[in-house]
């Protein structure tokens, strides 16, 4: 049985990383969050050690290096700009980490995280739950048999309803969180670059507090791509059903289903990981740097050449 430690306990993700731990037979020995509202840690390991201050989980942890019952990895569910620190963290104690996307939000901080992660015998692995969803596999190998020269056209929308609160947190700071792009685009980035191939060209079409858009040339495809967490975005269908969240993805005019299966999906990149695979800090980049480049490109006014979205 393997040992974990999670960071960012009393966030919105951190119960699919308690259910991960505990689907795959580990237990967790010690959290941290800065907040206290973490009941639901007697839903999945009522015995964990818990902490308010960083420095003493540090010091909680630390004494138990080279020990039996230390930490053998560490979950990293904290907000975008620590997660660097974090995952520094977990290498300096000598555990794994498993870290929420993005792994970071600067490109230039994977190459400090290689360099300490090849000193050490620790290794740095990111969320990336797409690359494991059943029906986004099965189009990956689709795509790859039909081995076509054409580039695919798709268009991308993911819209996730989110309250007033949202820009108040660290989520609506672009420093904090990456901005709109990076927060709640970085999965579908990685997702379209791991079927369609590498980034040629990127162009940005709209870019505020609630939502992006833009155009980017991929090896094999042409993405016209939509963000938003407004709920006024949402297309009537979805407001008519009361969901709160729609996600639309379409390959030469095809659309392509995968609304659900999402539930389990930390579950699987858990038992990816403890089996010996996973994906690492060079998978991570080419999104991570994705991100970057739209938060920092002008807005192209003119965008007839290519192919825009609607705001």
């Amino acid at each position: 049985m393997k040992n974990f430690s999670l960071i960012g306990v009393a966030g919105y993700i951190a119960p699919r990383h308690l259910q991960a731990i505990k689907d795959n037979d580990c237990d967790l020995i010690a959290a941290m969050d800065p907040h206290d509202s973490v009941g639901i840690l007697d839903r999945y390991f009522p015995n964990a050690s818990f902490f308010t201050e960083f420095e003493r989980f540090d010091r909680h942890l630390s004494k138990l290096i080279g020990r039996v019952g230390s930490s053998d990895f560490v979950s990293i569910c904290s907000p975008n700009y620590l997660h660097d620190a974090h995952i520094r963290f977990a290498l300096r104690i000598g555990a794994n980490a498993i870290c929420e996307k993005p792994l970071v939000t600067k490109p230039h901080n994977l190459d400090y995280l290689e360099e300490i992660e090849q000193q050490s015998n620790s290794k740095v692995y990111n969320i990336l739950q797409l690359r494991v969803h059943e029906k986004i596999i099965n189009l990956r190998n689709r795509l790859k048999s039909e081995n076509s020269k054409t580039k695919k056209d798709v268009v991308l929308t993911y819209i996730t309803s989110r309250g007033p609160w949202y820009n108040y947190s660290w989520k609506g700071d672009l420093e904090k969180s990456g901005g709109v792009a990076t927060n709640i685009g970085i999965h579908f980035f990685d997702m379209l670059i791991w079927l369609f191939g590498s980034v040629q060209e990127t162009e940005l079409h709209k870019l505020d507090d609630t939502k992006a858009s833009g155009f980017i040339e991929l090896e094999n495809a042409n993405v016209r791509w939509f963000l938003s967490t407004n709920k006024e975005d949402l297309p009537e269908e979805a407001i008519k059903n009361n969901q709160p969240t729609y996600r639309s993805i379409t390959i030469d005019g095809e659309e392509i289903e995968f609304s659900g299966g999402f539930t389990d999906l930390h579950t699987l990149v858990y038992k990816d990981i403890l089996a010996g695979n996973g994906y690492g800090i060079s998978d991570a980049r080419p999104s991570v740097q994705l991100a970057w480049d739209i938060r920092h490109s002008k807005v192209v006014e003119n965008t007839e050449k290519k192919h825009s979205m609607c705001d």
